[in-house]
């Protein structure tokens, strides 16, 4: 008992929980080191216990000092670490976006100019504000699939606790897997939608850098399938409809994931959802990648933002396997049939959200509460079903995926819904095309020896076939371009701006202009660019054969040459010069203006002169050797009409095409081209019934617009030559007809050719 006491007195400073725990020895209350320590030390009489805290980081608890009873989404609200962002996002700008920044920036400019100013720049505004609308609406209306797949990435996109916050009354949210870990990249949580309540869950990405890092960019561990299928199984048996919100690139695949079960945990997920006996519903918001996105896809109904994409691969790395370059990532992403129409085609989604034009991030209160529409009336359709019904509906909505089987009829709908297989076109290869190209040519010019007439054709069938050639090549390098897309909406917009009834928009031009440059940067990067390049080269090859045979054809009649020359020996003649200034003398003391005003005797004579000028021809003609028929006309004065149009209608539309060329050089000026916008956003706003005061507008302007092209073309030097030409008229009608031009239709129907298009007056 002494001995007791003893280490009684040893151990007056072992602390309390020390005491309370058992030893091997049978003694209560004493553990086994403090009487070894008693045995060594028995003189020592008092043992002392510290321990040092580690300072750390302060926690920073999400419940504010001043918690708002009334906050949207209930006092629990408080407890999210998602928190309105401090500062705002910054805005940013897609590549194919970047027009639509510039007609931004000029509506913003003209602005600032009316305030500075004080003066009324409404007009302009309106056009610019008309203009980027039209512009806006042309481009959402018609998106290629790798630009919505950048849409979908867009980094102001709401996330899925954006959307949740919008359409809940109240929203719980609840954590961890219960294995000893919180995935943030997937987020779960209770939550009501008028008065209903349901369990969502759904990848969360960051709405900055730092959120970003913290979300793991949205692409969960297996710690987050695992904590998304706890949830399933509490929602299950509470009997909760199920929302599942899917926006992640795909599950993170580093090896730490790996080794904890990753494939595990997904497969785990797809075997459960089967077997849940609540509805489910998915909506894609952003993009949808591979298992990651299916391990909380599989629903009864599948729904998609408009601008949302769901794929196995992504458009990168599929060009990267099969085009050995990410740069093909367009043409992938088309092929990949990724998009949210694409998937509705093919049965796998079953319908779309719609977004406002620009995108959900454009307005994105009213993206959830299209969500929260589209929520509702199909969780209505869906409660209808009892359990064994429901679970059938999951279990055949994938069962139907790719069910095509050769020998088996197609139901009616399906076959309807499919594509029509395009026609097989065997284009022949290069090294063939040059070799039938060769012997065309060689054929081309044994028959030229020959006199054979046979190459024309061969020649014009060689060049039909490498123009059909050229335009195969052309369309495969704008489909491996990814521009396909765009090409046939530009046609659709073209042939309605075409009709009457409608007014050609300025954007289509630029819009055309833009796809042309795309196209003609991006073609020496294409596939087929050296096929198309040298089948382009044997059509130019070609084209030039024909064109020198055409020459020779027409350098070959020196028969021509000879008919001038006999003809200029008639007309130089004295005897007929002296009958030629006798008949004008009596013509110009007539004073008659035309050929029917003369006398009937003068009329005569000058009918006698020219049926002896026409013989002297024709006697010229048959020393030639030719047979000559004289064509006379019922009226007097037209006889020279066909020689003369046919000698200067050359002249006349080289004129006209330089005054058309110098019209649209005017018309190109900035100062006329923003009056005839303006012209033509006038004759838009009048209608087919103007008022007083638009009529005036446009009767202004079409004034003004005429005038400068008149100053302008008065400037240049389109007005000599156009009286040199019509001297030139004049000077040789008098000589070949020996009258005065006044006296016949022929001549005056030349001249009016040449001045119908255009006026110097």
């Amino acid at each position: 008992m002494a001995s007791i006491s003893t280490l009684s007195a040893a151990l007056s400073g072992t602390s309390a929980s020390d005491l309370l725990r058992s030893s091997s020895n049978g003694v209560s209350g004493i553990p086994l080191r403090a009487l070894g320590r008693a045995r060594l030390n028995p003189g020592r009489k008092a043992i002392s216990v510290s321990a040092k805290l580690r300072k750390g980081k302060k926690h920073e608890y999400p419940w504010p000092d001043d918690a708002d009873e009334n906050v949207k989404g209930g006092v629990l609200t408080h407890l999210s670490h998602f928190k309105p962002l401090k500062e705002k996002q910054k805005p940013v700008t897609l590549d194919f976006e970047k027009p639509l920044v510039v007609l931004e920036k000029k509506i913003i400019d003209v602005r600032k100019m009316a305030h500075e100013t004080g003066l009324d720049f409404s007009d302009q505004i309106l056009s610019l504000e008309n203009k980027y609308q039209q512009a806006l609406k042309d481009l959402y209306t018609h998106l290629t699939p790798i630009q919505r797949v950048n849409i979908a990435r867009h980094p102001n996109r709401p996330t899925f606790l954006d959307h949740v916050f919008n359409i809940t009354e109240k929203f719980v949210e609840l954590h961890g897997d219960r294995l000893g870990y919180n995935d943030p990249a997937i987020v779960t949580g209770i939550g009501t939608i008028d008065g209903r309540r349901y369990m969502f869950m759904g990848h969360q990405k960051g709405r900055n850098t730092k959120e970003n890092i913290q979300r793991n960019f949205g692409m969960p561990t297996p710690h987050g399938y695992r904590k998304a299928l706890r949830m399933m199984y509490y929602a299950d048996h509470h009997g909760f409809p199920i929302v599942t919100f899917i926006d992640t690139p795909g599950a993170f695949a580093d090896l730490k994931s790996e080794e904890l079960g990753q494939g595990e945990a997904i497969a785990h997920n797809l075997r459960t959802m089967f077997g849940l006996k609540v509805p489910i519903i998915s909506i894609v918001i952003g993009e949808g990648g591979s298992g990651g996105a299916l391990a909380i896809g599989c629903a009864n109904k599948l729904l998609m933002l408009e601008n949302a994409v769901f794929y196995v691969a992504s458009p990168e790395a599929c060009a990267a396997i099969l085009w050995k370059s990410a740069k093909a990532s367009p043409q992938a992403a088309e092929k990949l049939k990724i998009t949210a129409p694409e998937l509705c085609k093919l049965q796998i989604a079953d319908g779309i959200i719609p977004e406002p034009l620009g995108g959900a991030h454009a307005d994105s209160a009213w993206t959830s509460q299209q969500i929260k529409i589209a929520i509702n009336e199909t969780m209505d359709e869906l409660l209808k079903m009892d359990t064994e019904e429901l679970l059938k509906h999951r279990m055949l909505k994938f069962r139907k995926i790719g069910g095509f089987q050769e020998g088996i009829p197609i139901e009616r709908k399906r076959k309807f819904n499919m594509k029509k297989k395009e026609k097989a076109i065997r284009m022949k290869s290069v090294q063939e095309l040059e070799t039938k190209v060769k012997k065309v040519k060689q054929k081309s010019v044994k028959a030229k020896e020959s006199s054979i007439g046979n190459s024309d054709f061969d020649l014009n069938k060689m060049i039909e076939k490498l123009n059909k050639e050229v335009d195969f090549e052309f369309s495969e390098a704008v489909k491996a371009m990814g521009l396909k897309d765009r090409l046939v909406a530009l046609r659709e917009e073209f042939s309605k701006a075409k009709s009457p009834d409608r007014l050609i928009q300025p954007a289509l031009k630029d819009k055309i202009e833009k796809l042309s440059d795309e196209f003609n940067r991006g073609l020496s990067k294409a596939p087929n660019y050296e096929n198309l390049k040298n089948k382009l080269e044997m059509l130019k090859n070609l084209s030039k054969s024909k064109a020198l045979s055409v020459k020779d054809v027409k350098e070959e009649t020196p028969l021509k040459q000879e008919i001038n020359k006999k003809f200029a020996e008639v007309l130089g003649r004295s005897d007929v010069q002296e009958k030629y200034e006798v008949l004008r003398a009596e013509i110009a003391n007539s004073g008659a203006s035309s050929y029917m005003n003369l006398d009937p005797e003068l009329q005569k004579k000058i009918d006698k002169v020219k049926k002896e000028i026409q013989g002297e021809l024709s006697d010229a003609l048959k020393s030639l050797g030719l047979d000559v028929e004289v064509l006379t006309s019922k009226v007097g004065g037209l006889s020279g009409q066909a020689s003369l149009s046919s000698l200067f209608k050359p002249k006349i539309k080289e004129l006209n095409e330089e005054i058309n060329l110098g019209i649209e050089s005017v018309a190109s000026r900035t100062d006329l081209k923003d009056k005839i916008e303006l012209l033509k956003l006038e004759v838009a706003k009048a209608g087919k019934t103007p008022d007083t005061t638009s009529r005036n507008k446009i009767l202004a302007l079409e004034q003004q617009i005429k005038q400068s092209l008149a100053a302008a073309l008065d400037s240049s030097d389109l007005k000599n030559k156009h009286e040199k030409l019509r001297e030139e008229i004049l000077e040789t009608a008098e000589s070949s007809a020996g009258l005065d031009p006044k006296e016949g239709d022929g001549d005056a129907r030349i001249m009016t050719n040449l001045g119908a298009e255009h006026t110097f007056a």
